[in-house]
């Protein structure tokens, strides 16, 4: 299921956000629909430097927690709080940020279409177009869980 960000799946990604309703309530946390979409643009934007993380990780720690987050099967665990949530929406609704985050997706690729294009994350330090893939899948699934769209 942490496929979903390939861009063969993005129609079936698509899908399951489209089932997403503005007064859902999430299994657990504290965001609404609409935030854990805008978070996911957020993120997506991250990983093709539209914005850009500061990396102050040490090598050998971001190697080893690259390695455990991309990597393997692990999953990021329920409650994971990294940050306040936002004051204000960025979209007039959930819809469009459901459409903004597809052509976000879209941003991504294009970014990466030339070939040893790297990108730092913020834990994890370089990663490329495969391994951005992998962690925005598993973060995709991670806040698909959170508001029970997926098992």
């Amino acid at each position: 299921m942490n496929q979903l960000a390939y861009p063969v799946n993005r129609d079936a990604l698509h899908q399951l956000l489209l089932k997403l309703q503005p007064d859902a309530i999430p299994v657990w946390g504290k965001m609404t629909a609409q935030q854990m979409v805008e978070h996911m643009i957020e993120q997506v934007r991250y990983s093709y430097e539209k914005f850009t993380f500061v990396f102050d990780v040490p090598e050998e720690q971001a190697k080893q927690a690259k390695q455990k987050w991309i990597y393997t099967n692990a999953q990021i665990p329920p409650n994971l709080i990294l940050g306040p949530l936002p004051a204000a929406y960025e979209y007039p609704d959930l819809h469009a940020a459901i459409e903004q985050l597809m052509l976000e997706l879209e941003d991504f690729d294009r970014y990466f279409e030339q070939a040893g294009t790297v990108v730092n994350h913020g834990a994890y330090g370089p990663m490329d177009y495969n391994e951005w893939l992998i962690w925005h899948g598993k973060h995709l699934e991670h806040h698909l869980r959170q508001f029970g769209l997926i098992n």
